[in-house]
């Protein structure tokens, strides 16, 4: 039998080569090697302790991702008036960082254009400048744009995450916050092997996604669904809007799931990815599906005001035209549940063109084709430069 440190160097060296793993591509990978659940929870967390690895859970899958130590120590302020709290987010992030508390927005904003920090977790409610105004700044700054900001507010999620996305922030957080998560997010964005982190990029891919289908139609209990929620209505807002505030749409509906997925009535039981278009997938029990759906669904409804307001409309539920005397672009959110029979026929069709080694991975155009999402006005690509939007020529034309 392997001992401990074996197993650890053998974690090591396969969350290496993939750099990201989920916890039951390890669990299967030590079931291979005989090596129980025990002794690998055990590597793991020795290894998250050591921050060789960093956890967190994605779109509802607890995963692993692989750090590299940064040829210099990160530069991280955190900017928080209270100062009990300013202490429990400074000593959340752990050791290994250059920590500069600061507690007024003015001086921080002066001390961030002249120290460059790599990183700024941020309060909203601030004496001297508010916390918006410093992520605009920020993110505004050709000379500071790069700078990762990490918002984490007491304030009323429901517009002040849609703008703190919308002026570039790359996390909102509601406090009261979890410790842990801070802590995994920081250590993330600042360590991260390979491309840097992202969070609407970074839920779960298309081999997780492939695994998911696979187990929706081997789940032999009725109430296990799956579903896609889309965006209704985005190229058309893209087009006239532009492909940024495209993107903030779908951000916010990234983190927005997160937040769902993440929480105790659906921990370990509900799934999300991302389709790299305008839509996500769920899946899960029913029930918490159904919750998760509703809920969202709710919370969008209520930002939507803002939405328009931010982009030059009148709120429209009071009827009064946009000021720019141009029609009104329509967001929403949809869902619309896979039947099991419309997903095993789609499935058989995509299969047909593959050999038997390759059943059960798929592409996302694959994907697509089996959850009924072939017909894509929107499609996000991601480069050395960031996350990228891009609208189809069908949608073009309806404007």
């Amino acid at each position: 039998m392997k001992g401990i440190e074996d197993v650890e160097s053998d974690i090591m060296s396969l969350i290496n080569d993939k750099q990201e793993l989920t916890y039951n591509e390890l669990r299967d990978y030590a079931s291979s090697l005989e090596i129980d659940a025990d002794t690998l929870k055990r590597a793991l967390a020795e290894l998250v302790k050591a921050t060789a690895i960093a956890t967190r859970s994605s779109g509802g899958i607890p995963t692993y991702y692989m750090l590299q130590e940064p040829q210099r120590i990160k530069r991280v302020f955190v900017i928080e008036d209270d100062q009990n709290i300013n202490k429990l987010m400074t000593l959340s992030l752990g050791s290994g960082y250059d920590i500069t508390q600061l507690f007024d927005g003015r001086e921080a904003i002066q001390k961030i254009k002249y120290q460059k920090p790599d990183l700024v977790v941020l309060d909203l409610m601030l004496p001297g400048m508010d916390g918006l105004e410093i992520c605009e700044t920020i993110k505004k700054d050709q000379l500071l744009r790069d700078i990762t900001v990490i918002i984490v507010s007491a304030l009323d999620a429901t517009t002040n995450r849609f703008k703190g996305i919308k002026y570039g922030a790359d996390y909102y957080i509601k406090k009261p916050f979890d410790p842990d998560e801070l802590r995994s997010l920081v250590t993330i964005f600042l360590k991260k092997k390979g491309k840097k982190f992202d969070p609407l990029i970074d839920l779960p891919n298309e081999d997780r996604i492939s695994d998911s289908v696979e187990k929706v139609l081997k789940e032999s209990e009725s109430d296990y669904e799956m579903g896609r929620l889309r965006v209704d209505g985005l190229a058309s807002f893209a087009s006239k809007f532009g492909n940024d505030a495209g993107i903030t749409i779908l951000r916010l509906v990234s983190q927005l799931l997160q937040d769902k997925v993440k929480s105790k009535e659906a921990e370990g039981s509900a799934f999300v990815g991302f389709l790299n278009g305008d839509d996500f997938v769920i899946a899960g029990s029913k029930k918490n599906v159904d919750r998760m759906v509703e809920s969202i669904k709710s919370e969008f409804q209520a930002v939507l005001p803002f939405i328009y307001q931010s982009e030059g409309y009148k709120p429209i539920e009071k009827g009064i035209e946009d000021i720019y005397a141009v029609q009104n672009t329509t967001l929403a959110l949809g869902y619309n549940e896979i039947k099991r029979e419309a997903l095993a026929a789609r499935r058989a069709e995509v299969i047909k063109e593959k050999r038997k080694d390759q059943i059960g991975s798929y592409t996302y155009e694959e994907l697509r084709r089996m959850l009924g999402s072939e017909n894509l006005d929107i499609t996000i690509t991601r480069d050395t430069n960031g996350v990228k939007l891009s609208v189809g020529k069908r949608a073009e034309k309806e404007e």
